[in-house]
């Protein structure tokens, strides 16, 4: 089998296991028709007025600036596994990987996006 030819059965398999499982849980979950359902609340308190409101551009900086910094994390632990076999390229490459990160967080810092106010 050639490189192509598996690709092809793994995407394939890949697809019919998805769709499987969504079936299988449309079939299984339980059901429930009560209108109460369907109305939003929060913590078993109706809600007053309407539910969109605006949130400060700030939770969501820090939230894109936590998730930039896991996804370092994440990245950093397949090289760290590998980093003798690597050798000198992998290590500048590494070392640029975090330049740029550092000098984002030095960005976001001067601009005041990790200040909570």
């Amino acid at each position: 089998m050639s490189s192509g030819e598996i690709f092809i059965v793994v995407l394939v398999t890949a697809i019919i296991m998805v769709v499987a499982a969504l079936i299988i849980g449309k079939l299984l979950a339980p059901k429930s028709t009560n209108a109460q359902k369907g109305e939003p609340y929060e913590c078993g308190i109706p809600t007053r007025g309407t539910s969109w409101m605006q949130f400060k551009v700030g939770y969501y900086l820090f939230a894109i600036l936590f998730l930039m910094f896991d996804v370092e994390t994440v990245l950093l632990f397949p090289w760290a596994t590998i980093m003798k076999s690597l050798g000198t390229m992998g290590l500048v490459s590494v070392a640029f990987f975090l330049l740029v990160l550092v000098l984002g967080l030095a960005y976001a810092w001067k601009k005041g996006a990790l200040e909570w106010k």
